[in-house]
C-alpha cells in the first residue's frame, strides 16, 4: 500500500511545495497554498506513463493535421428558451461545452439551472440531467413547487461520488447535465477533502473529458471568496469553456449575468433578470431599470449609453458634489472605477478650471449595473460640474466618450449602434466624441460632437 504525503497546492495558480509558505513564488500570491494529501498511486489520472524516446518518436506524428484540412461546421446551438441567458452564452448551449457559473450565495444560481433544464425538458430537446450535492431531492423537489415545474418527469440525481455521476451520464446519456456544485464533488482517484484545490482540479478535469468525449454540456456551479472570485484553483476557468458571474445587489430584485469568458460568443456580454416569487424572469429592455424616471431636470444626474458586450445599455450616472469637512475630501464611486473618477477630477481642474479640491465627490451608477469602460468617462464628468454648479443637463440628452489626460474627447467603440439605442428609447440630443458623429442624420437624435473637455462643458450654459 502506497504512503499517503502531504502536499501544499497553490489555488491561484496550481503550483506545488512541500512545506507551507506565505507566498507562492510563483504567481505571488499571498496566503493561497492549500493542505491536500495524496498517494503516488492515487489513481490513473495521476499515473505518469514512462516511454522509451523511439516509441515517442514513432507516436510524434499520428495526432498532426493541418488547418486547411480540419473539417469546419457549424455550431449547433441548444436555446434554453430563456431568453436572456442564451444571449450570455452567445446564442445557445453548445454540445460538449463546459460552462462554469459563479456567484455569491442566494443569488439565483441553482434557480436558474433549475429553469433552464426544466425548458429543455419540457420542450423535448433531449434527456437531461441535475445533479444536486448540496441538496437533497426534496429540497430541490421543493424549489421546483415554488417555481411551477414539480410537474415535469426532470431527472435527479442526488450525488457527490464524481465516478457514480459519470456513470450515471454514460446510462443516461443526457444532452445537457447540471452539476451543482463542483466544490462537492469528489473522487475516490484522491484522498483529500471534497473542495480542495486537488479534488475541484480533478473532478473539473474528468468531467470536462466526458463532455468533449460524448457531447455532454456540462454546467457547473460554482462557490466564490469573499472577494467575489470564484472559489478553488485558478486552473478551473482555464479548464471550462465559458465562465458567467452572477452580479447584483442583495437588496434588488434584479440580477445581471457577465460572460467574463466565451470560446463560443462574445465576452463581457451581459444578461438582465428580475427574481420574482415564480424564479427568474428575463427582462426584455433592460436600459429602463438603469434609467431614473425624473419628472424634471435634476442636477448631477447623466445618460450614459454604455457597451455590454454586443448590447448597448442606457444608465444614469449620478454625482453628488459638496463641501467637505475634512482636509481630505471623500472621493467614492458605486459601480465605477474610482482611479477614473480621480484621473477625471485632474483633468477638470487642469484643463477645464474645475476645482474640486475641497469637496467630497460621490458618483453611483444606478441599478447595480458595473462599468468599466473608458466611454463613461464623459458622462461621468458632465455629471460632476452639474451637480457642482447646482445646473441641469437636459432630460433627454445621453452621453459617451472617452476623456484624455491632455483634455482630448476620443472615440468609442461602435458609436452608431449607442445612438441608435438612445434615439428608440426618446432621447433627443447625445453628446459624443466628433468622430463618432454619424454621416446620416438619426432621425429624431439631435448629435452634437466635441474633441475637448472644455467643449463638452460649454454645452452646459446652452
Amino acid at each position: 500500500m502506497a504512503k499517503a504525503r502531504t502536499v501544499f497546492v497553490c489555488r491561484e495558480c496550481g503550483a506545488r511545495f512541500p512545506r507551507w509558505q506565505g507566498q507562492c513564488s510563483q504567481c505571488q500570491a499571498w496566503n493561497t497554498l492549500e493542505e491536500t494529501r495524496e498517494t503516488n498511486d492515487s489513481g490513473p489520472t495521476l499515473h505518469r506513463a514512462i516511454q522509451r524516446p523511439a516509441a515517442l518518436a514513432a507516436d510524434a506524428g499520428s495526432g498532426l493535421v493541418t488547418l486547411d484540412r480540419i473539417e469546419r461546421r457549424p455550431l449547433q446551438r441548444q436555446a434554453t428558451g430563456i431568453d436572456e441567458f442564451d444571449r450570455v452564452l452567445g446564442g445557445g448551449i453548445v454540445p460538449g461545452a463546459v460552462v462554469l457559473l459563479g456567484g455569491d450565495p442566494g443569488i439565483g444560481k441553482s434557480t436558474l439551472l433549475l429553469q433552464a433544464l426544466a425548458r429543455l425538458e419540457a420542450a423535448g430537446a433531449g434527456p437531461v440531467l441535475y445533479v444536486t450535492g448540496e441538496e437533497s431531492a426534496e429540497q430541490v423537489a421543493l424549489r421546483a413547487e415554488r417555481l411551477g415545474l414539480a410537474g415535469l418527469p426532470l431527472p435527479l440525481l442526488p450525488e457527490i461520488q464524481l465516478e457514480r455521476v459519470l456513470a450515471a451520464a454514460q446510462v443516461l446519456a443526457p444532452r445537457v447535465m447540471v452539476i451543482d456544485s463542483i466544490q462537492t464533488m469528489y473522487t475516490e482517484a484522491l484522498t483529500s477533502a471534497p473542495g480542495s484545490v486537488a479534488q475541484v482540479r480533478e473532478c473539473a478535469a474528468q468531467l470536462t473529458r466526458h463532455a468533449k468525449g460524448s457531447g455532454t454540456a456540462v454546467l457547473l456551479v460554482g462557490h466564490v471568496t469573499k472577494e467575489g472570485s470564484l472559489a478553488g484553483p485558478r486552473v478551473l476557468e482555464h479548464i471550462v469553456d465559458t465562465v458567467l458571474y452572477f452580479e447584483g445587489d442583495a437588496h434588488s430584485s434584479f440580477r445581471l449575468v457577465r460572460a467574463v469568458k466565451n470560446r463560443f460568443g462574445a465576452a463581457n456580454e451581459l444578461g438582465v433578470f428580475a427574481m420574482t416569487d415564480r424564479g427568474l424572469k428575463a427582462v426584455s429592455n433592460p436600459s429602463a431599470i438603469f434609467l431614473s424616471e425624473h419628472r424634471a431636470d435634476v442636477p448631477g444626474s447623466a445618460i450614459l449609453v454604455t457597451l455590454e458586450g454586443t448590447r448597448p445599455l442606457l444608465v444614469e450616472i449620478q454625482a453628488l458634489v459638496d463641501g467637505s469637512a475634512s482636509p481630505t475630501p471623500r472621493r467614492l464611486t458605486v459601480g465605477l472605477e474610482p482611479n477614473r473618477l480621480a484621473m477625471l477630477l485632474a483633468v477638470l481642474h487642469r484643463h477645464a478650471g474645475v476645482s474640486c479640491f475641497d469637496q467630497d465627490v460621490f458618483v453611483n451608477a444606478v441599478g447595480g449595473v458595473r462599468i468599466t469602460e473608458p466611454a463613461s468617462d464623459l458622462a461621468m464628468a458632465l455629471a460632476i460640474v452639474s451637480s457642482l454648479r447646482n445646473r441641469a443637463l437636459p432630460l433627454r440628452l445621453a452621453v459617451f466618450g472617452e476623456v484624455g489626460l491632455a483634455g482630448e474627447i476620443r472615440p468609442a467603440p461602435r458609436g452608431q449602434e449607442r445612438l441608435r439605442e438612445a434615439a428608440k428609447l426618446g432621447f433627443t440630443q447625445a453628446i459624443v466624441p466628433r468622430a463618432n458623429v454619424p454621416k446620416q442624420p438619426i432621425p429624431g437624435l439631435e448629435v452634437i460632437g466635441v474633441d475637448r473637455i472644455e467643449a463638452a462643458l460649454a454645452q452646459l450654459r446652452h
